[in-house]
């Protein structure tokens, strides 16, 4: 009933693997992906716990009792403790930058009259939020840690710990960072994920439109037409763009319903309002955030149709756009966990180079009021669009557009043979 099933199945399958595009996007490009996104998640695990052996402290210590330079000398076999000479909590936080730190610790005045009389003894601590990622707790969790070993091996049930958070230089009483850092979670993730899908998607609309009219022989029809070949480019972006503004609108909408719902995760006794805070993007900060996905999506489009013209059917163009997709997977993973302040210059220089890092750039540094970072990141990817169009819109001049083909003569042959082995 299936006469010849074998020996066609193997013919379709040796075609399939010995396809240059499939071999490329769906074998090659996935091994080497993959490996790097475990790479990826190692550094971060590395970068965290260097962080958190680096972590450092500053301590306004008002009370002179032995009991208080034991909990320093404490504090100090843990992390790097620095003592300030100041009389309030608001000298030390502009001190902060100078030493580095994260982290303060306020010591009360009866700190040793308490430790002493064994009776709680409430002291402060504040930890800056910097908005930096999913490993944006570490500092909470090491203070914790210390106080509990404290509390078991010293002072048994005494010290009770006092949370506040410092945000974009201001104190925020009572408001756990490490809730704070818990809450912004949701923001971490979301940017890279709507930027992985947005970009995948559009990218494969505009490569698949190119294909078509290639596949179709409708692209010979259309250059005969007279018409500026810059025009017929623009259409194909135009379109594209317009599903692509609409997907941005979208997610500016979805964005702004999906910070406002923080709200409902709050417990209902902590008072923590994040448009108070200031890390809920301004106005200006949602514009230029808009703008920098729409330069990045735009790039993405003029790029997809640059590969996809290299291609000679649907099938080939949406392989080789998979190319693409390591340029923005990577980054977008990466910038999920780490800040990209923290990483080592090399990466640093890399990350910053792949336009399609800017927007989950701008999404952070727009919610910590940092739009410098944001303009001169909507510079390079607008400079670098450009760039991009302008090498489209010269191979539409030509006549290459219906010509370009990636080659690899040894995979063809194989694959001809294989043609003719089976006839």
């Amino acid at each position: 009933m299936l006469k010849g099933f074998g020996n066609f199945l193997l013919k379709e399958l040796k075609e399939l693997i010995r396809d240059p595009k499939i071999l490329l996007g769906m074998i090659v490009v996935p091994l080497i992906m993959f490996p790097v996104l475990g790479g990826i998640m190692s550094f971060s695990m590395q970068s965290a716990q260097e962080s958190a052996s680096k972590t450092t402290m500053l301590v306004l210590n008002h009370d002179t009792g032995v009991n208080s330079t034991e909990f320093i000398a404490f504090l100090n076999s843990s992390i790097r403790v620095f003592p300030i000479n100041a009389s309030t909590i608001d000298e030390v936080v502009p001190m902060l930058p100078d030493y580095n730190a994260t982290e303060i610790i306020e010591i009360p005045a009866n700190f040793t009259q308490n430790v002493t009389a064994k009776t709680v003894v409430y002291v402060k601590f504040y930890s800056v939020y910097t908005g930096a990622g999913l490993l944006e707790g570490i500092g909470s969790s090491i203070i914790d840690a210390i106080v509990v070993q404290f509390n078991r091996d010293i002072a048994p049930d005494i010290l009770v710990p006092q949370k506040s958070a410092i945000v974009k230089g201001k104190i925020i009483e009572g408001v756990d960072p490490r809730m704070l850092a818990n809450l912004m979670i949701s923001q971490a993730i979301a940017m890279p994920i709507t930027m992985m899908i947005l970009l995948s998607y559009s990218m494969q609309i505009a490569a698949t439109s190119v294909a078509m009219e290639k596949e179709e022989k409708t692209l010979e029809t259309l250059l005969t037409l007279p018409m500026d070949r810059f025009a017929i480019l623009a259409g194909k972006l135009s379109g594209s763009i317009i599903i692509a503004g609409v997907g941005v609108i979208a997610y500016m909408i979805g964005f702004n319903f999906y910070l406002g719902s923080f709200s409902s995760a709050i417990p209902s006794g902590a008072a923590l309002d994040l448009e108070a805070l200031g890390l809920v993007p301004s106005l200006l900060g949602y514009l230029l955030l808009g703008i920098s996905l729409f330069v990045a999506l735009l790039s993405a489009l003029a790029l997809a149709v640059i590969i996809s013209s290299f291609a000679e059917d649907v099938r080939g163009a949406q392989s080789v756009v998979g190319y693409i997709y390591p340029f923005v997977f990577i980054p977008s993973l990466l910038l999920m966990y780490l800040d990209v302040n923290a990483l080592p210059l090399p990466i640093k220089i890399i990350i910053y180079a792949i336009p399609y890092s800017h927007p989950i750039i701008a999404a952070k540094a727009v919610t910590m009021g940092d739009y410098l970072t944001v303009g001169l990141g909507i510079a390079y990817v607008a400079a670098f669009t450009l760039v991009v169009m302008y090498v489209a819109s010269r191979l539409f001049a030509t006549e290459k557009i219906l010509t370009a083909k990636l080659k690899f003569k040894g995979l063809r042959r194989a694959k001809k043979g294989t043609t003719e082995e089976f006839q």
